[in-house]
C-alpha cells in the first residue's frame, strides 16, 4: 500500500529551528513532485515548499511566507524529502501535511494525490 511517512516536528521557541522528513513507502511507480503543505485551525491547506525531478535536475518552489527560511531537499538515495525549518515564528504553527504532488502545479492541493498523516508544529514562547 502507498504511504508518505512523515517524521520530525514538535514544539520550539520563536526562532528556532526544525526538519521533517517524508518517506515515500509501498510505491511500484515512480514519483516526480512531492511537496510539504500546512493547515493551520480555522484557515485552509496551504502549499509551503516542493520539489520536483521529472526533468532530472531538482527544482524547488517555495510559498513566499517562508522564503528564505525553509528549505526542501531530497535524498535520491531513499527518497525522503525533508523540509528544513528556521527563524520559525508563532505563525508557521500549524499541522504539516507530506504530499506526492503534480510536477507542473507542485504547491496546488488539487492535485495532491496522496497525503501523509500530519504532524504536528508548534511555535510559542
Amino acid at each position: 500500500q502507498e504511504q508518505l511517512v512523515e517524521s520530525g516536528g514538535g514544539s520550539v521557541l520563536p526562532g528556532g529551528s526544525l526538519r521533517l522528513s517524508c518517506t515515500p513507502s509501498g510505491y511500484t511507480y515512480a514519483l516526480y513532485s512531492m511537496a510539504w503543505f500546512r493547515q493551520a485551525p480555522g484557515k485552509e491547506r496551504e502549499g509551503v515548499a516542493a520539489i520536483s525531478w521529472a526533468t532530472g535536475t531538482d527544482n524547488t518552489q517555495y510559498a513566499d511566507s517562508v522564503k528564505g527560511r525553509f528549505s526542501i531537499s531530497r535524498d535520491r538515495a531513499t527518497g525522503t524529502v525533508s523540509l528544513q525549518m528556521d527563524t520559525l515564528t508563532p505563525e508557521d504553527t500549524a499541522t504539516y501535511y507530506c504530499a506526492a504532488s503534480r510536477p507542473t502545479a507542485p504547491l496546488s492541493a488539487r492535485y495532491v494525490t496522496r497525503w501523509g498523516q500530519g504532524t504536528q508544529v508548534t511555535v510559542s514562547s
